[in-house]
């Protein structure tokens, strides 16, 4: 095992002593199946790399070691710094950071399939940057010319996420709260889009939640300064290459393991603002 990592064992046991102990056996007794020394290296440095980081707030439920593949040894969601190397080495190559970043999600209710990388711009992968702003850190703050949701932190710093946002004709700016928040929402078109998009009158009463809802995973439901809900929300998506576009009815939308990773570092209350 890479010293490294090894230098990472302790912190890894106080956030998580199962993965801990699941990354010491791989280091131990090497991984079965079809994977090469070199791979297993690179996955042991990224979640060293991972580890390292001070600013990185690490979440339990993203940590899972299994199968033999390197997507599924790293982190899978937690990562928000740029792995080494950058987003797509040459040849084309997408790192290992970013693939377990955006790995499979077999543990949730409706289990996620990994997202094609290859169908989005690196720019909206997920990552943390310098952001100089004077608004307090835990706010989410969307730049719709960007197509960037940003999470300010301490120190300058944001987590920054490719979003998509509305279509012409159904952009807005103002800041609100997170009223709420759901798992698998149920969608409900309103009135407006009922009258605009006959094609939602079958949903009229609502849509469960799953894989083909077009909220995906989870929704955080924005309301007004008031406590009015205004009917938009951060959400997730069925339609991945979406993101980084202008393609919704005003709602900000995610890749699901975005959404999901922001759902759970983000409480009912925190401040949003949309520009």
């Amino acid at each position: 095992m890479p010293e490294s990592l090894v230098a990472c064992l302790p912190q890894m046991r106080r956030v998580c002593p199962f993965f801990a102990t699941r990354v010491e056996r791989a280091g131990q007794q090497g991984v079965s199946g079809a994977v090469r020394p070199k791979e297993i290296d690179e996955t042991f440095m990224t979640i060293a790399y991972d580890f390292s980081q001070p600013r990185l707030r690490l979440s339990r439920r993203h940590f899972m070691l299994g199968g033999a593949s390197v997507s599924a040894l790293a982190l899978a969601g937690c990562a928000t710094t740029q792995g080494p190397g950058g987003p797509v080495a040459e040849g084309g190559r997408i790192s290992p950071y970013y693939l377990s970043m955006y790995a499979p999600e077999p543990d949730e209710k409706y289990p996620l399939p990994p997202v094609d990388l290859r169908q989005i711009d690196p720019e909206f992968w997920r990552t943390e940057v310098d952001y100089p702003t004077a608004e307090r850190p835990g706010t989410l703050v969307v730049n719709t010319a960007e197509r960037h949701l940003y999470l300010v932190e301490e120190g300058g710093r944001a987590i920054r996420y490719g979003v998509g946002v509305g279509k012409e004709g159904f952009s807005w700016s103002g800041r609100g709260h997170i009223g709420r928040k759901a798992e698998w929402p149920t969608w409900t078109p309103p009135a407006e889009m009922l009258v605009r998009e006959p094609d939602s009158l079958p949903y009229k009463d609502g849509m469960p939640g799953g894989t083909n809802n077009p909220l995906g995973a989870r929704a955080m439901y924005i309301y007004s300064p008031k406590g009015v809900d205004t009917l938009y929300r951060v959400h997730g998506t069925n339609d991945p290459p979406s993101i980084g576009h202008d393609v919704s009815s005003g709602c900000i939308r995610m890749l699901d393991q975005d959404v999901i990773d922001l759902y759970g570092r983000v409480p009912v209350g925190t401040p949003i603002r949309v520009i």
